[in-house]
């Protein structure tokens, strides 16, 4: 992958494409949730992590799926997407490998434990990597904003 034009994706825009992740997300489990345990699941009256076993596929293994398999074919989420972000192997700049993929989704784990320092790591870092980046040797690339173009009108 040529580098040119290129650029580390940084803390804000990573956190742009994941609230857009997050809005898609909810858009289709809450309304299986819903139809499956009615509104009360929202209630807050609830003292479980888990409602029972449609919760726990809709709402953790629906999302892992789907957030992998965007990964593998496409290299972000719909979020990362909309920021022109893509998922790359941090030594080679090609598309990370599967095992690499699977293993950032589960190093998030490990970057939100200590109160998200992992996550917020990427504000501080040169390559902006959080710890799921580096632990699966990954980055997260863009590119360059060069900014609108210059008005320019034909008589001028």
């Amino acid at each position: 992958m040529q580098d040119q034009g290129l650029e580390y994706a940084g803390f804000w825009a990573r956190t742009g494409a994941a609230i857009i992740d997050t809005i898609l997300i909810m858009l289709i489990t809450f309304p299986l949730l819903i139809s499956i345990y009615g509104w009360a699941y929202f209630d807050g009256e609830k003292t479980d992590l888990i409602a029972g076993p449609a919760d726990f596929l809709i709402s953790w293994v629906l999302p892992t799926i789907a957030v992998i398999i965007f990964w593998i074919f496409k290299q972000a989420t719909p979020g990362k997407m909309a920021i022109s972000a893509k998922i790359v192997d941090a030594t080679t700049g090609q598309p990370a490998s599967t095992a690499q993929l699977v293993g950032r989704y589960f190093a998030y784990f490990v970057s939100m434990i200590p109160l998200f320092l992992g996550i917020f790591w990427v504000a501080f870092d040169k390559r902006k990597q959080g710890w799921h980046d580096k632990l699966a040797g990954t980055v997260v690339i863009k590119k360059v904003n060069t900014g609108p173009e210059p008005v320019r009108f034909n008589n001028a």
